[in-house]
């Protein structure tokens, strides 16, 4: 079956950097369009950035704009997302997500596979 797992979740202070990892099984994973998302305490979940096929395409929600960066390694099923500068508000659970369908997708109920989800906490 399909498996999403991220890794790399942890406590970090405020203007430092972190680095996410989700590794894929059970799909072929060139094929899909994947996502990140995050869910903080009491609130939505919600879009943080997406990446294309290729790896060529991303893009991203206004709060990750020039702090964040995904990217994906095909060859090992794996897509990243790169977190510098980070805040107090960037505290949240954050999963990565597949979707086999379109080219561009920001909605939860695009994507069809999800991750566990990891914690990253921003101390100030």
């Amino acid at each position: 079956q399909v498996q999403l797992v991220e890794s790399g979740g942890g406590l970090v202070q405020a203007g430092g950097s972190l680095g996410l990892s989700c590794a894929a099984s059970g799909l072929s994973f060139s094929t899909y369009l994947m996502g990140w998302f995050r869910q903080a305490p009491g609130k939505e979940r919600e879009f943080v950035g997406g990446i294309n096929r290729s790896g060529g395409r991303t893009y991203y929600a206004d709060s990750a704009k020039g702090r964040f960066t995904i990217s994906r390694d095909n060859a090992k099923n794996t897509v990243y997302l790169q977190m510098n500068s980070l805040k107090p508000e960037d505290t949240a659970i954050y999963y990565c997500a597949a979707t086999a369908t379109g080219t561009y997708r920001i909605r939860i109920g695009d994507y069809e596979y999800w991750g566990q989800g990891t914690q990253v906490t921003v101390s100030s």
